[in-house]
């Protein structure tokens, strides 16, 4: 599994208000860059969870009609970026006719019912549960899973799709499962 949680080396321009000159510099700044970044989602960066140190503070600019100090920054920050094809663990967090939606690190994923198992799946609306027909698998919220990023869309609210029906992938029992009768039949092989 790759961990989907980096730590980046940012170079940024901080805008320090006359109201906090006075103020200590580094904490005034920090306090800038955690209201700018923490809990967004970049781009390239993904979702910034935390700015966790301020390594460089540039001598203030002023430009001609603002009274604010322009300041290069270089910090360190933590976020969470998916990235395709990468094995994530999560927790079903809800169950729909449609599929199920994942907790991976900040953020819910979602596996469409084509891509949960080898299976006709059905819906119990009233169990939140999603059926196999022949397996009688059965997933809810929850239930531990295993699976991989298949879509990443960046546009809007990020959008992550996941797929289950690869080997060593899906519901974590499902997977102890298959390894037991691996080892079973490799057993009663030798």
């Amino acid at each position: 599994m790759l961990v989907l949680y980096r730590e980046y080396l940012v170079l940024d321009t901080v805008r320090v208000p006359p109201d906090k000159f006075g103020s200590d510099l580094k904490e005034v700044v920090t306090e800038l860059l955690r209201k700018t970044y923490e809990g967004k989602w970049d781009r390239d960066l993904g979702v910034v969870l935390a700015v966790t140190e301020v390594e460089e503070i540039g001598v203030g600019k002023i430009i001609p009609g603002d009274g604010a100090t322009y300041h290069e920054v270089k910090f360190k920050l933590i976020s969470f970026k998916p990235e395709l094809q990468e094995v994530v663990e999560g927790e079903v967090v809800d169950v729909a006719e449609f599929g199920i939606f994942v907790r991976i690190g900040p953020m819910d994923a979602l596996a469409h019912v084509s891509q949960i198992m080898e299976d006709y799946i059905s819906y119990d609306r009233k169990q939140g549960v999603l059926i196999g027909k022949e397996s009688r698998r059965s997933i809810k919220s929850g239930d531990r899973v295993r699976a991989r990023i298949i879509a990443v869309s960046m546009k809007g609210k990020p959008k992550i799709g996941l797929t289950m029906k690869q080997p060593g992938l899906g519901k974590i029992e499902w997977i102890e499962e298959e390894v037991k009768k691996k080892e079973k039949a490799k057993a009663n092989k030798g």
